[in-house]
């Protein structure tokens, strides 16, 4: 296609994937788009063995990483130990995660008591620069930080080694900002996004972002959020677009590395089924309802979530021992059970290969273009 997104980062069509399975992140390239391998919670070791996997396996195609430095997060700096770190975390917040559990028959007996790390998947500054150099030692072709004005060594090493910096954006002025710090990628994501997301819709932020940029010669957009399907990503383009970034289409992939109860409510679900929530990360995020969001959303009794990392060593811990009872098959955890995902969730209803969402994709793109023509044709 002829988007400056396929030119930039060497595809033929340009539909990216973030995904935390690398058998997708191939699929996706082979198949004409681009996979991007999220990295959060990895260590620099782990990120090298997947990173190697990939290359061996993409046939030389190309694909990128995604990290999570954020620009406000408690112990950016990394002077605090992880024992520091989970020491800030008040008894109140566990207690309350803990409610939850035992009121759907789960036991919470050592639940807090071997929590590991300190920063829960999110990179401080010396972490972030250990990732970085793993990452630049690889051949991808575009590094993506997913909060934040993306860290000055990320900048540079992107100039050095010629791969282009992404970063997303929720607002108008994010956008400008980024631009500004010489961000190449703009991943404009709307609040129907699943992760991290913003309050304006996909619909509303992608012609203003690409309005408000339109001066900065190199910058290219990507719209995110809620975008499942070709007709939406040829929407986006004739909104200002230059491509789509696209993740909880990939989640109930055969592939993907989503559990298979997550999986089953997610192809259930319909798209008024999630919630934008601080209760996860302690920063907004959309997942899926679920008994857990509902506590956190909706008891007089809850807590205010804490700042980034120290509510996810509230909820990560606990919903670990949710996800692993309700694949042995315990009711009161398969109704806790959540995952992040956008409100795209209503239009995914059956699993099947990447590499076929890619041809549904184009497909379904190239039927959106011929209906848009049919309305300009002469009869």
């Amino acid at each position: 296609m002829k988007s400056p997104i396929c030119e930039q980062l060497g595809i033929e069509f340009p539909l990216i994937a973030f995904t935390h399975c690398r058998d997708v992140v191939c699929a996706v390239s082979k198949a004409g788009g681009m996979g991007v391998l999220g990295a959060a919670g990895y260590s620099a070791e782990q990120l090298e063995i997947e990173l190697a996997w990939i290359d061996a396996h993409i046939d030389g195609k190309p694909y990128g990483v995604d990290l999570i430095v954020p620009t406000t997060m408690a112990n950016k700096d990394e002077q605090l130990s992880p024992g520091e770190v989970r020491a800030l975390v008040p008894d109140d917040h566990k207690a309350f995660a803990a409610g939850i559990l035992a009121r759907h028959d789960i036991d919470t007996k050592g639940l807090y008591d071997t929590v590991s790390g300190g920063s829960g998947g999110f990179l401080g500054e010396g972490r972030a620069a250990n990732i970085l150099d793993v990452a630049f030692a690889h051949p991808i072709s575009i590094i993506v930080n997913a909060l934040g004005v993306p860290p000055a060594y990320m900048l540079a090493l992107g100039k050095q080694h010629g791969v282009p910096v992404g970063a997303l954006v929720g607002t108008k002025q994010h956008a400008v900002k980024q631009a500004e710090a010489g961000v190449d990628i703009l991943i404009v994501s709307g609040t129907e996004a699943g992760g991290h997301c913003g309050e304006v819709s996909t619909m509303v932020l992608v012609p203003e972002v690409a309005e408000a940029v339109a001066g900065f010669k190199d910058v290219s957009i990507l719209a995110a959020g809620g975008i499942v399907t070709g007709r939406q990503m040829a929407a986006a383009m004739a909104m200002g677009a230059h491509g789509v970034w696209t993740g909880s289409v990939w989640l109930t992939t055969i592939e993907s590395e989503t559990s298979p109860i997550i999986k089953e409510k997610l192809l259930a679900a319909a798209s008024n089924q999630t919630v934008r929530s601080k209760s996860r990360t302690g920063k907004y995020s959309r997942q899926v309802r679920s008994p857990w969001t509902d506590a956190w959303e909706g008891r007089e009794d809850a807590p205010d979530p804490l700042p980034m990392p120290l509510q996810s060593l509230v909820s990560e811990p606990a919903l670990s021992r949710v996800n692993k009872l309700a694949e042995s098959g315990h009711a009161g955890a398969r109704q806790l059970a959540t995952y992040w995902v956008g409100q795209g969730v209503g239009l995914m209803t059956h699993s099947i290969s990447a590499k076929q969402v890619v041809f549904d994709f184009m497909e379904d793109f190239l039927a959106a273009k011929e209906r848009l023509q049919a309305f300009l044709d002469d009869e």
